[in-house]
């Protein structure tokens, strides 16, 4: 499975963004997707993942929405009200087990840039 995420940007605080996440294959409605990030000197942290049901890490939960389209092979993360200190690399990640979390991930994605100003 390749993972392509897109739609990072900068935007100011309180504004959206929405990343989407493009993945080859044919298996793609098996795994679990799910949405992490990285901001510098910090480590990858989860976001949000979703198989059937979606959850979130309480630091985005009822700011973000994470959802799946299977017939496009494409998983999206809707991010409203955001924050300076949501500013990070966002990756996409695809794992074939019963849940994501950072130690079961079985493919990542290249990053995108978001950037909240104040």
């Amino acid at each position: 499975v390749q993972l392509q995420a897109s739609g990072g940007g900068s935007v100011q605080s309180g504004g959206s963004l929405r990343l989407s996440c493009a993945a080859s294959g044919r298996t793609f409605s098996s795994y679990v997707m799910g949405w992490f990030r990285q901001s510098p000197g910090k480590e990858r942290e989860f976001v949000g993942g979703i198989w059937w049901s979606e959850y979130y890490a309480d630091s985005v939960k009822g700011r973000f929405t994470i959802s799946r389209d299977n017939a496009k092979n494409t998983v999206y993360l809707q991010m409203n009200s955001l924050k300076p200190e949501d500013t990070a690399v966002y990756y996409c990640a695809a794992s074939s087990r019963a849940t994501i979390n950072a130690n079961a991930v079985d493919y990542w994605g290249k990053g995108t840039l978001v950037t909240v100003s104040s």
